[in-house]
């Protein structure tokens, strides 16, 4: 219960291994939806294929027996969308509403009948009696159709993919890193289409937010969020500390990211450390967002650069990486290569700041090499 009208009748999925067939979700996803009983009677979004049965289950126990009137798609993308056709069978009479985006792309999935579909834009509104529902575009956030929602009411924000996160509900587990994760992985591109959305959002008074994705938020869990969310958004650092992305080709690389991790330590630095070979290619992406400082340390290979770290930074660019102060350490035995190429791979991004001088290492770690390294520690930690 979210509140008196309106239900929750989302499911938790614990069985799937990768989230949009990439990211690992070791406890699970939860799948969404909200009914708000009134005069008339919205459904909020459906659920993955994977639960429809569960979830259709959930809807005609909070029905009770009656029939919604609308099913508000505010996304298209499957996870939330992929049970429409079998809803839309259940349900027939019940109105589709949606943008003019929405009802362009849904033939690509179902073959729902549209006829009676209410296609509504910007600010357009639907009473359900004492419950009145304003639409608010919210386009790339992270797909072109995609619209919040919010109700007068009980001042409830229905705001889509936002303010999700990863993990199943029964979860106990704090709100930040898998919505951290969730919101750089998945959004994390569109920061400028986010901080619109906040903007519009400035202007509503919002006591809940029921998202996607994650748990309901309420009270300071909404104040936290947003906060977090214009920090993000605007590609602003979080965290104050270093994040050490290391790719080894025979361990040296990985003794020199390590060392300088014990300098800053030293020095009262926050310091997270990731083997990119080994560890989370998504949560090496959101540790690289929450921090203003980045070390990159790579092994040369074949007259390039070490494959993990070549494909991390390919990661960074595709999510639009900028506003950051990045270190590069290569290691090469006789001709390094791994700067060079780290470097023709920054430059794409915005707002880089490289650490001068670079440092480089040729094979194992030696004592010019470590001070080196205290060099590098005193900069950063600077």
């Amino acid at each position: 219960m979210v509140t008196k009208d309106i239900q929750y009748i989302g499911v938790d999925d614990k069985t799937l291994d990768l989230f949009e067939g990439q990211y690992i979700v070791p406890n699970g996803v939860s799948y969404n939806s909200y009914v708000i009983l009134d005069e008339k009677v919205a459904v909020m979004d459906t659920v993955d294929h994977r639960k429809t049965e569960e979830y259709l289950a959930n809807l005609e126990k909070a029905l009770a027996g009656r029939q919604p009137d609308y099913l508000v798609v505010s996304h298209l993308e499957p996870d939330h969308a992929s049970s429409i056709g079998a809803f839309v069978e259940k349900y027939p009479n019940t109105r589709l509403v949606g943008n003019a985006k929405t009802f362009q792309m849904l033939p690509q999935y179902f073959p729902v009948d549209l006829s009676d579909a209410m296609t509504v834009a910007d600010g357009d509104t639907l009473s359900l009696g004492r419950h009145e529902l304003t639409f608010v575009m919210a386009p790339m956030v992270h797909w072109p159709e995609v619209m919040v929602c919010y109700d007068s009411c009980d001042k409830v924000l229905f705001s889509a993919d936002a303010f999700g996160k990863f993990g199943a509900l029964d979860t106990e587990e704090a709100w930040d890193c898998e919505a951290r994760r969730y919101y750089f992985n998945i959004v994390g591109k569109y920061g400028a289409q986010t901080t619109a959305l906040l903007k519009k959002a400035a202007g509503l008074d919002i006591e809940i937010i029921c998202p996607l994705h994650g748990p309901v938020l309420k009270g300071e869990a909404i104040a936290h969020a947003l906060e977090l969310y214009t920090i993000w958004g605007s590609y602003g650092v979080e965290s104050e500390g270093v994040f050490i992305a290391y790719a080894s080709l025979h361990g040296n690389t990985a003794i020199a990211a390590k060392k300088l991790a014990e300098l800053l330590r030293a020095k009262g630095c926050k310091v997270e450390i990731a083997d990119l070979a080994r560890e989370d290619m998504a949560e090496s992406l959101e540790n690289a967002f929450r921090y203003g400082k980045v070390v990159l340390a790579a092994s040369s290979y074949n007259a390039g650069l070490m494959p993990f770290m070549e494909d991390f930074l390919h990661h960074l660019k595709a999510k639009n990486y900028q506003k950051r102060t990045v270190a590069l350490i290569e290691n090469g035995s006789w001709a390094p290569s791994a700067i060079r190429v780290m470097k023709e791979l920054l430059c794409h991004m915005k707002e880089i700041s490289l650490v001068e001088p670079t440092l480089t290492i040729r094979g194992a770690v030696k004592p010019e090499d470590e001070a080196a390294l205290a060099a590098l520690a005193d900069t950063l930690a600077g």
